[in-house]
């Protein structure tokens, strides 16, 4: 069986990877990535490092050959660049003969209104036409997303919001990586949509343990979305991606990434690390 990753050097891809090396031997696990030179340590550990650039079909072609087994992990960028490259992605794999696909796609994906949805609709129904047996990894949120917004915190800052009452499955990219190692390694699992959303959160209840875990008060500061677009110019995030950052304060506002779903811990074997644990987890490493 060969197993192949892409993106296996990002911040995901490196946690899935490293789950897969526990149960996998290492001459059974592939990686497409774009800088081979960054995947050195995996290529020490016996890891067949590949180059696939979504930007160059050819190379995913070629990177692709002789897996049976892969799992695209989703692409930075926007959405038509995201889209092009995702389908390059699965033609690739249609030509090399890959027999299973997994797609690290978006809570809700195909009724989303999260500005984020269109790429993952789009590559779902890629995949869908393919005819290839697939999976569909569809991750909430990582807690990760929000370590600029701890750090802010931990110094004195204010926790800042324009989401009101939006709920989010919060969970740790750990906790996502052992999903998708689990999904992409198993053959028995019934279904090939997999809602993976922690249990459901508002910022005002994220903030609450916050505060228990740092043990210091925190203060929730609600405001508009026109206001919070404000704060975080004020606060340097770069003009490019203020209307990322907005909008996706106003998907959660709509409710976009509140879904309730028992697949996470299906797929885990275990319930998603609880929130207080998570914090502290994630805040140990800062």
């Amino acid at each position: 069986m060969k197993y192949l990753v892409t993106g296996a050097t990002g911040k995901l891809g490196s946690k899935i990877v490293d789950v897969l090396l526990q149960s996998v031997p290492a001459s059974e696990v592939a990686v497409s990535v774009r800088n081979p030179e960054k995947a050195s340590v995996l290529k020490e550990k016996g890891v067949d490092v590949r180059h696939g650039d979504f930007d160059k079909p050819e190379t995913l072609k070629e990177a692709f050959q002789g897996v049976e087994r892969l799992l695209i992990i989703s692409a930075d960028g926007d959405n038509d660049t995201r889209i092009r490259q995702h389908a390059n992605a699965v033609e690739a794999a249609e030509a090399a003969g890959v027999k299973f696909i997994a797609y690290t796609s978006l809570a809700d994906a195909q009724q989303s209104q999260n500005l984020m949805a269109p790429p993952h609709v789009e590559t779902e129904g890629a995949i869908e036409r393919t005819g290839i047996k697939h999976a569909f990894l569809r991750n909430n949120w990582y807690l990760e997303n929000e370590l600029g917004s701890i750090q802010g915190v931990r110094a004195g800052a204010p926790w800042v919001t324009a989401a009101r009452d939006g709920k989010v499955g919060w969970a740790l990219q750990q906790d996502y990586a052992e999903a998708a190692a689990n999904v992409l390694m198993a053959d028995d699992f019934e279904q090939d949509v997999f809602e993976l959303s922690g249990p459901l959160h508002t910022q005002a209840e994220l903030v609450e343990a916050l505060e228990e875990v740092l043990g210091q008060d925190v203060t929730l500061q609600e405001v508009s979305l026109e206001a919070y677009e404000g704060a975080m110019r004020g606060a340097g995030v770069p003009e490019g991606a203020i209307p990322i950052v907005v909008g996706i304060q106003d998907s959660i506002r709509n409710g976009s990434l509140e879904v309730e779903s028992n697949d996470f811990e299906l797929v885990l074997g275990r319930p998603v690390t609880p929130l207080k644990e998570a914090l502290k987890q994630l805040i140990d490493t800062l």
